[in-house]
């Protein structure tokens, strides 16, 4: 490689790791082989070495098509709840990663005291924190992956989420250390190499909203922001029916693009939460297919 060194460009060899040359040679032997780039991670030097290759994604027909519906949480890693276009629930899934989540919180308190010590400039406190950050968001990737495998999932849902712009309240710090958007690029790159799809919807009200069309729901009940009390009654996951909802816009979604103008606007007008997406629920979704089958 040319790399300036001695006030001057010059070539340096480089010898690889007979491991990592084998590890090249049975795993990206049919792929093709992009430019090595150099880079620096700490206070060490790094070639990283980049392949392409050619993907086709599954098109799956919309009435067998399956979904894992993700709904990315500050407290609980991830929910994930597996669907079909009639609604049907097939699986639910949650990851917490408490143990992580302690240690991260642990780093963060060493860092505050710290700095309540005016001591501002400790790089190896913040290391420590962002690699316990990147693992759970890592973990977090991979069992999005492995739980549609797992079901031969078609498409991954996710919340279009919008993290710029400064946080406020009292998890402002949890929203700052939230990696959110480094788990879908992740999730993105790993379902594609699978042939699988990536879906976004829009935010507003998944969790603010019950599954079962009732209404908006209640948190912190007793403190716990992670369940929620419907306007039925009924105590529930909130982070799950958070991910119902999820599913249930991307179907609705889709299936309203796949309906003719005239039929579409018969349909909105049997169904009048499907003209407002961002109030569509999973009860939106059942009471679609069941206009649809009328």
């Amino acid at each position: 490689i040319k790399v300036y060194i001695r006030n001057t460009w010059d070539w340096l060899n480089v010898e690889l790791n007979k491991g990592d040359v084998d590890y090249i040679q049975r795993r990206c032997q049919h792929r093709h082989e992009c430019a090595p780039v150099l880079r620096r991670r700490g206070k060490q030097w790094f070639l990283d070495f980049a392949f392409e290759e050619q993907v086709k994604l599954i098109d799956e027909p919309l009435e067998t098509r399956k979904i894992v519906a993700v709904d990315l949480g500050i407290n609980n890693a991830c929910t994930c709840s597996v669907m079909t276009a009639e609604g049907a629930i097939l699986d639910r899934k949650f990851l917490s990663l408490s143990r992580e989540q302690d240690s991260l919180q642990h780093a963060l308190n060493r860092i505050k005291k710290a700095q309540q010590h005016h001591n501002y400039k400790t790089p190896r406190l913040w290391a420590r924190a962002k690699g316990i950050n990147a693992d759970i968001a890592v973990k977090t990737a991979q069992f999005i992956i492995d739980t549609a495998i797992l079901w031969d999932a078609n498409v991954i849902v996710f919340e279009h989420l919008d993290v710029r712009g400064k946080k406020r309240g009292s998890k402002k710090q949890k929203l700052h250390h939230w990696r959110a958007m480094y788990v879908q690029a992740m999730v993105e790159g790993k379902a594609h190499r699978l042939g699988m799809r990536i879906s976004r919807v829009c935010t507003w009200g998944t969790s603010r909203l019950a599954y079962d069309g009732s209404g908006s729901v209640e948190r912190g009940i007793d403190g716990n922001y992670s369940v929620c009390r419907f306007q039925s009654g009924k105590i529930y996951n909130c982070d799950l029916s958070a991910s119902y909802n999820i599913g249930a816009r991307y179907f609705v979604r889709e299936i309203l693009k796949s309906l003719s103008e005239t039929a579409r606007l018969g349909i909105e007008a049997k169904v009048p939460q499907c003209a407002k997406r961002i109030t569509c629920t999973l009860s939106t979704l059942i009471s679609l297919n069941a206009a649809l089958a009328a």
